[in-house]
């Protein structure tokens, strides 16, 4: 359990820092091209290392076709349905939805693997759900215009990165090498993103200044590391403790922007989210 516990803080680490470096390579490059970028970033890193790290890694084939069904989704269909939000409804309605992704993990977890969820726990998800949504909410003039519609955007997106750990853990059962489920998932993310690149702009190449690339690739390396600290969390232990705790990373994001980005000012909101997120996480940890 210690190292469930370990393993998701990890992830919640490096999302959180791949939402910083994603904000440096924004500065040059369009959100879908810089998915272009840092999905594949990791996997060729992957593809390059699996020699030293898969030695010793049996296969288990039964399982596979869970695992490439999964990177058919994530990360790559995330990171465009996270893209079509924020341009259809602004970064607070994504970014307060898109929270509600442990809410359909414990869901997806209790229903589809019969994991107990106990009293105590719901309300520490709830609270750092909560507190991760006050902590995200940005100013009035961000919501932009919308229509009711595009609020499935960001409800899918939520949907997606919930039903992730539940079915990975499916997998896992089958076949327990997180390092492999990162692994297919990634290498069918890649050419997802690279399909959609290439029926966008004519050409699998992505334009983009030398820089752009840099913080792009960084946060692929880190968004695949988060991903396979959420398996390996997965792998160690119950969604039910695993996602309230993945789900901190907006807290990581708030630290890293106030150092690298210089433009947060910490404010009685997210002093206020952060207790309460804190608050949660402790309730899940002692239930």
């Amino acid at each position: 359990m210690t190292a469930a516990i370990v393993y998701a803080f990890a992830s919640a680490i490096f999302l959180g820092a791949g939402v910083v470096l994603a904000q440096l390579g924004l500065r040059t490059v369009e959100p879908l091209s810089g998915a272009a970028i840092s999905v594949p970033s990791f996997t060729l890193l992957f593809l390059v290392l699996s020699p030293l790290i898969l030695h010793g890694e049996p296969v288990v084939w039964r399982a596979l076709p869970i695992f490439m069904a999964i990177g058919l989704f994530f990360p790559a269909s995330l990171t465009l349905l996270t893209f079509a939000s924020n341009r259809a409804l602004g970064p607070v309605i994504t970014s307060t939805l898109g929270n509600l992704a442990p809410l359909f993990a414990v869901t997806a977890a209790v229903v589809l693997l019969h994991e107990p969820l106990l009293p105590q726990q719901l309300i520490g998800l709830v609270v750092a759900v909560a507190g991760a949504a006050i902590i995200t909410v940005t100013r009035p003039r961000d919501l932009g215009h919308w229509r009711s519609w595009a609020l499935l955007l960001p409800l899918a997106s939520a949907l997606v990165r919930g039903i992730v750990p539940p079915i990975a853990k499916l997998g896992l059962a089958i076949w327990p090498s997180p390092l492999w489920a990162c692994l297919v998932g990634y290498v069918m993310s890649s050419l997802v993103v690279l399909t959609v690149q290439r029926v966008r702009k004519g050409s699998f190449m992505v334009q983009a200044p030398r820089e752009g690339r840099f913080w792009f690739a960084l946060t692929g390396i880190s968004n695949g590391l988060s991903a396979l600290s959420l398996f390996a969390a997965v792998r160690n232990g119950p969604i039910t403790l695993v996602a309230p705790l993945a789900a901190i990373y907006p807290l990581v994001t708030v630290v890293m922007s106030a150092m690298m980005l210089k433009h947060v000012e910490i404010t009685a909101r997210i002093v206020g989210g952060t207790l309460l997120t804190v608050i949660g996480v402790a309730l899940v940890l002692i239930a």
